[in-house]
């Protein structure tokens, strides 16, 4: 399993309400499904994870523009 990227406040807020209604769920019977939360749970990870590729794909072209722009300025 991939390592769980970093959460905002609100994924950790979003991911802890459904934990608990997962936990009443469960509290109220065994055999009661939970697949529909487990699949938001889910679908907030997979967000989580994917902003932050894009928050590096971000970072590694901001750095190449800037080596670019030094490069230029030191050539003058």
């Amino acid at each position: 399993m991939a390592k769980d990227p970093k959460f905002t406040a609100r994924e950790v807020a979003q991911i802890g309400w459904y934990t608990a209604r997962m936990a009443k769920r469960g509290v109220a019977s065994q055999t009661v499904h939970l697949g529909d939360l487990e699949r938001k749970v889910d679908r907030i990870i997979d967000g989580a994870r994917e902003r932050e590729q894009q928050q590096a794909a971000e970072a590694a072209e901001a750095e190449k523009a800037a080596r670019k722009a030094r490069a230029k300025n030191v050539r003058k």
